[in-house]
């Protein structure tokens, strides 16, 4: 399995990120994941959509609360052809539990915890911690990776704008 070190930090420490290294052009991969109702979720499940995958360490964290709610906000003037999917560690359970109570319905969460799927896939699985690293990718209608971002300190938000500006480019 591939490593890449000191790509990103916590709190200024390094981290090895492990899984294949996605570059923009390339085809997104595929990826196994769950939904908050347990349901298996893979990337054709959003196929003739622009994607924003955002994905984050946790969303019981502050960084990942505000990013989450922030793609929320957003998602409502993007239009039904663009799907925004927060993909993270945590158990689809807790996932369900944190949008009831922050009122996140715009946007899909998913959980990663079983497989790592999407964490090797994407090359953002945090070896150390076996969480994902903070990183926005966009997909376009055709699969392709169009723009990513992957936050250089894990503590940070990732540049909205450039997504968004991004999303925009894809439409």
């Amino acid at each position: 399995m591939q490593e890449r070190k000191g790509l990103v930090t916590i709190h200024g420490n390094p981290l090895t990120l492990v899984g294949q290294e996605v570059k923009v052009g390339d085809q997104a991969p595929d990826f196994a994941v769950l939904d908050n109702d347990l349901n298996p979720k893979s990337l054709k499940d959003y196929a003739g959509k622009v994607l924003i995958i955002s994905a984050v360490p946790s969303l019981d964290t502050p960084i990942c609360d505000l990013e989450t709610r922030r793609f929320n906000s957003e998602a409502g003037s993007l239009g039904p052809e663009v799907q925004i999917l927060t993909i993270s560690m945590d158990l689809p359970f807790a996932q369900k539990r944190w949008c009831g109570a922050a009122g996140v319905d715009k946007l899909q969460t998913l959980s990663d915890h079983r497989e790592a799927s999407f964490g090797l896939a994407y090359g953002v699985l945090l070896k150390e911690l076996r969480l994902l690293a903070r990183a926005v990718f966009v997909v376009n209608r055709a699969g392709q990776v169009t723009y990513l971002q992957l936050v250089p300190e894990v503590t940070n938000e990732p540049d909205y704008e450039a997504v968004l500006q991004a999303v925009k480019a894809a439409l």
